[in-house]
C-alpha cells in the first residue's frame, strides 16, 4: 500500500478516536461502578506516566543518533504506556469517588494551573500522537518530523505533569 493511501486509510480512525476517547473519559466521570476497589491504581498509573516521559526522551535521543529502530521501539512503548495509563485512570475514576485538593495559598493556584493545562493538553495530544505515529509508519518522514516538533513537547509535558499532579494530590486521597 502506498504511503499516502496508508495515511488516508487511517486518518478517519485517528479523528474518531480523538473524539471518542476524551468524550468517553468525560462520560465516565458521571458514572460510578460500585463494588470494585481500584484505589491502588493512582501511584501505578502515575509511575507509568513517568516512564512514558523517560521513553519519549530516549526516543528523541535515539533519532538524534540516527537509530530509527530504537526510536520506533521507544515510541511504541511510550504509546503502550499511555494506553495502560488511560486504562488505569478510567478504572480508578469509574469506581472511586473524587479526591478534592486540600492545599491552600499559592500551591492551590499552582496545582490547578498544572491540572487544567495537563487536562487540556492531554486532549490535544491524542490526535497529535496518532497522526505523528501514522506519518512515521507511512514513511512520510518530512511530515512526521514537522508534526513531531510539536507533539513531543506537549506529550512530554502531559507525561511529566501527570506524576506531579499525583504527588500534589496524594495527601488528600481517602483511606
Amino acid at each position: 500500500m502506498e504511503n499516502n493511501q496508508i495515511e488516508k486509510k487511517y486518518k478517519k480512525l485517528v479523528i474518531a478516536l480523538s473524539v471518542i476517547i476524551p468524550l468517553a473519559v468525560a462520560a465516565l466521570f458521571g458514572i460510578k461502578i460500585p463494588g470494585y476497589d481500584f484505589s491502588f491504581l493512582p501511584p501505578i498509573y502515575s509511575l507509568i506516566n513517568g516512564c512514558v516521559a523517560v521513553l519519549l526522551v530516549l526516543a528523541v535521543v535515539a533519532i538524534k543518533n540516527k537509530n530509527q529502530k530504537r526510536h520506533r521501539l521507544f515510541i511504541r512503548f511510550a504509546i503502550l504506556g499511555s494506553l495502560l495509563f488511560l486504562v488505569g485512570y478510567i478504572l480508578y475514576h469509574a469506581t472511586s469517588g473524587d479526591t478534592k485538593f486540600g492545599g491552600q495559598g499559592i500551591v492551590r493556584y499552582v496545582y490547578f494551573f498544572i491540572l487544567i493545562s495537563h487536562i487540556v493538553l492531554s486532549i490535544a495530544v491524542i490526535p497529535m500522537v496518532m497522526l505523528t505515529y501514522l506519518k512515521g509508519w507511512a514513511n512520510n518522514l518530512e511530515a512526521h518530523r514537522k508534526l513531531a516538533k510539536y507533539t513531543f513537547p506537549l506529550w512530554l509535558y502531559v507525561a511529566v505533569t501527570g506524576p506531579i499532579i499525583y504527588l500534589m494530590i496524594r495527601p488528600y486521597y481517602g483511606g
